[in-house]
């Protein structure tokens, strides 16, 4: 008996170190990976990170203009969200879906960017949600 409350104990405390660790945890902006914060830099000129966060396999942050960034553990952009208030860095969009989007949605811009395990998934500011593969070839869309 003794050895069974042992056991769901040391299960009841895993399981909550687990959630804990779930959790998005504020953090001072310099906590960030040098990479993730040469990234805003790079590529959000103007616009200064005013939020930082961490949970046990990413970084979020928030930037002044509204943007949201999130990046891997190593500092990799992983995501950009601009609220379909403006478009997401042009670097930041392989060539072939600029091409695609161009082609088929003149006027519009990606607002929304975010690297999957197969490819991309974008979002324009007409609220048009796009899957591209890693080639950039279309592969579904949602709307």
């Amino acid at each position: 008996m003794k050895s069974i409350k042992l056991f769901l104990l040391a299960l009841m405390s895993t399981l909550v170190s687990n959630v804990a660790l779930a959790d998005d945890r504020p953090i001072p902006v310099e906590q960030l990976p040098a990479q993730a914060k040469q990234f805003v830099a790079n590529n959000f000129k103007g616009s200064n990170i005013v939020y930082a966060e961490v949970d046990w396999d990413s970084y979020e942050c928030s930037l002044a203009d509204g943007t949201q960034v999130k990046f891997r553990k190593d500092g990799s952009w992983k995501k950009i969200d601009c609220h379909r208030m403006k478009a997401v860095p042009a670097a930041t969009v392989p060539d072939a879906i600029k091409s695609y989007v161009n082609a088929h949605f003149p006027g519009s811009v990606v607002s929304k960017i975010d690297k999957e395990r197969y490819g991309y998934d974008i979002e324009l500011s007409n609220d048009l949600e796009l899957k591209f593969n890693h080639q950039g070839a279309i592969i579904g869309y949602d709307d």
